[in-house]
């Protein structure tokens, strides 16, 4: 199967200008708000939002990754065994408001593994979702 690049280079730079740009107007000052990437591929995008944010705000958004691979529904139907990836979250998110970064939006059954994943380092005031990528017409859950 041949791989499509759907976004790259100078697209991509305006995306995350333009997705900061917002969350900029959301979020003003950022001080009760952090980052979570979902791994493996969100990080990647966690951390280009992140230096974005900084650039554009002065000051550093806390980061953090995010595995979803044991909150899972289709953990025990694989045939073979899901490889986890590092959580690595430095801070509390109790009572903050949380944006998870995804790279791509398909059928919303990460977003829900990160809900629940989530919950187990506090309870958020607020989650937004930023993802590049919506394919909108393959939602199996209301994501």
């Amino acid at each position: 199967m041949d791989r499509k690049l759907i976004l790259g280079g100078e697209l991509l730079e305006i995306t995350l200008s333009r997705l900061c740009q917002e969350l900029i107007e959301n979020h003003q000052d950022f001080r009760d708000t952090v980052i979570l990437g979902l791994q493996p591929r969100g990080i990647f995008v966690a951390d280009k939002v992140q230096a974005k944010l900084n650039e554009l705000i002065g000051r550093e958004v806390p980061k953090g990754y995010l595995d979803v691979t044991f909150y899972r529904d289709d953990f025990r139907r694989r045939d073979s065994p899901l490889r986890a990836n590092a959580t690595q979250i430095s801070f509390i998110i109790e009572d903050k408001k949380v944006i998870l970064v995804d790279d791509v939006l398909y059928t919303g059954r990460t977003v829900r593994a990160a809900l629940d994943a989530m919950i187990a380092f506090g309870r958020p005031r607020r989650v937004e979702l930023l993802v590049l990528v919506s394919r909108r017409y393959s939602r199996h859950l209301p994501i």
